[in-house]
Parts: C-alpha cells; structure tokens; sequence
C-alpha cells in the first residue's frame, strides 16, 4: 500500500472532518495564548480545501496535497496559512518527484523549521511534528505501524508542550504566563496525524 490519490482525498477529508470537530477546542486553547482564532482559521480553511478538491480531477496524491497547500495558504489567516501551507506543498512537491512520503514529511519538518525558525522545545507545532516525521520514518516499512507510530508521537509531542515556555511565536509574549497550556498547533499538528493514521488503517483493512 502507498499514498495514491485515494488515500490523499480521504486523509484530507478526515483532516477536514477533524478540524471541524476540535475547532472550538483550538481556538479555546489559542484564546489562552495566542489570538484566539486558530480553530476558526484552520476550519475555514479546510473547508476551502473541501470545495477545491472537489474541482481538482484528474489528480495524483501530490496534486491532491499540494492543492490543499495551496489553498491553505490562501486562505487561512495568521501564521497557520503559510506554516500549513508549507506542510502540504512540500508533502505535495515532493511526492511529485517520485520521493516516498517519510521523505516528503521531512521535507515538511524542514520547511516550517526554516519559515518559523522553531525547533523542538520552543512550544510550537514543530514539537509536535519532529517526533511524528522521526516517528513514521523509524517504521516506514510498514505504512500502517508508521502511521500510527506518527500519530502517537504527535500526541506525546503535543502533550509535551504543556509544561513548556513559548519561545516563538505569539504565546512567547507572555514568557512565563504561557506555560501550563497545550500550544494549539502542536494540538491541530497531532489531529492532522491522527487522521493519517485512522485513515491508513481503513485502507490497509480493504
């Protein structure tokens, strides 16, 4: 099994479906320490990738998930637009060129490193990402164990942020203050994994 355009519109789907669920619970967790909007921003935008995949045929997966960059970027506001903008193209892009898809969530770590200057600890999505993209590349073999291996470490990832004080980003304003809350996008990151993994599994069970 590998990621072909089937899987790619039913992981975005589940990504949609996701986000319209948790939205409240994100932009809740963003009123605490950020803008109070992340929910609301990346459910707009996710519903607008709705609507443009489903004008977008014929497509391969790259197409499907460099679309959903694309329209992410567009249309969500903030530093969620382009931070999820550049996941997904750079998914999208380098499936494109023939790569596997752990390289392609690599080249999407390093992306948002490079645009957000964030690392590991500094109470962003990327504590959340990097251990998911170490996470599927340790099992990549196995496209369903390293699924729910990423989804899994996005978790921990997520829930590791908690104790931590914001150094990127809006929350880092507060300095002290901001620690005790979960960072939103490291909470829609994991949702995002999780979605791959529930989706994967189905694919696998076909």
């Amino acid at each position: 099994m590998s990621v072909d355009e089937a899987l790619a519109r039913e992981w975005i789907a589940a990504v949609a479906e996701s986000v319209r669920a948790e939205a409240q619970h994100l932009t809740d967790l963003d009123t605490a320490i950020g803008d109070g909007d992340h929910g609301v921003n990346l459910r707009r935008g996710f519903d607008a990738v709705t609507t443009a995949l489903g004008g977008l045929e014929p497509a391969s997966a790259g197409d499907v998930l460099g679309k959903t960059g694309t329209t992410l970027l567009s249309k969500v506001g903030g530093a969620s637009g382009p931070l999820y903008g550049t996941v997904f193209r750079a998914l999208g892009k380098t499936l494109r060129q023939g790569g596997t898809f752990a390289e392609g969530l690599q080249a999407a770590l390093d992306g948002v490193r490079q645009l957000g200057k964030a690392e590991v600890g500094d109470k962003t999505m990327v504590d959340a990402l990097s251990p998911a993209v170490a996470a599927y590349a340790s099992t990549e073999a196995d496209e369903t164990d390293a699924a729910r291996a990423a989804a899994a470490a996005a978790k921990a990832g997520a829930a590791s942020t908690v104790p931590l004080t914001a150094r990127k980003g809006r929350a880092s304003y507060l300095g002290e203050r901001s620690a005790g809350h979960l960072d939103p996008g490291a909470a829609s990151t994991a949702l995002i994994f999780e979605a791959l993994a529930r989706v994967t599994a189905r694919a696998n069970d076909r």
